[in-house]
């Protein structure tokens, strides 16, 4: 899962963050109310945690202005304040869950797969198609033309990515936080390396290649 942390304790935040790495989550962290909301609204998310007392904006203010533009990602607000009027605060702001610290990581996971759980039933897309390429999210299998194409983890992932926006650009930047999980520029040739093993094995027998790349934008799977 992608999951977003806004926490401006550095050390409560890379307790979560290194916890849910190693759990196989992809984990972005937000240090203010302000970088929250901005990653909320131009990123996708499967959960949202957020610290309620932030600087620049608080909690509150960050999920109230993300219920306002429509978005309806899972949250989990995580806070000091152990009155009912404050949950109930929370809850009214647009939060699936409240939790008080100090907490057990063991229940932030608890409650994290429960909102998952919770969403699963609409989350009806296992099968992402672009022309001849189809995707089966659930069986993690990839075919072009019905004759399976065998990936590795982060060559799925980069194609995912691509195949979740046909006929959109995805920008370099993008792929490696998604992908990667880097979150500045390692200065090396890991998307192109990847992208060029990808296409090779869709591309196998000399098909054509239906993931286009403009110079200076990024990459696009063509959607017809």
């Amino acid at each position: 899962m992608r999951i977003l942390i806004a926490e401006d304790d550095v050390e409560t935040a890379r307790f979560i963050e290194r916890g849910l790495a190693e759990l196989g989550h992809t984990v972005v962290v937000a240090g203010n109310g302000d970088d929250a909301l901005h990653l909320g609204l131009t990123e996708n998310f499967e959960i949202m945690i957020l610290d309620r007392m932030m600087p620049i904006r608080d909690g509150l203010e960050v999920l109230r202005c993300l219920r306002a533009a429509g978005n309806e990602t899972p949250a989990i607000m995580l806070t000091a304040l152990a009155r009912i009027e404050d949950r109930v605060g929370g809850l009214d702001a647009g939060a699936d869950d409240y939790l008080t610290k100090p907490f057990a990581f063991s229940e932030l996971v608890a409650r994290v797969n429960a909102q998952v759980r919770r969403r699963a039933p609409q989350q009806t897309e296992t099968r992402l198609c672009a022309g001849p390429i189809v995707m089966d999210l659930l069986a993690r299998d990839v075919r072009r033309n019905g004759v399976v194409v065998l990936l590795q983890p982060k060559e799925f992932r980069l194609l995912e990515e691509l195949m979740r926006h046909p006929g959109e650009f995805v920008t370099r930047t993008m792929l490696l936080e998604r992908v990667w999980d880097f979150h500045f520029d390692p200065q090396t040739k890991i998307v192109e390396t990847h992208m060029s093993r990808l296409r090779s094995k869709l591309n196998e027998g000399g098909l054509d290649d239906w993931i286009e790349t403009r110079r200076g934008v990024g990459y696009r799977v063509r959607a017809q």
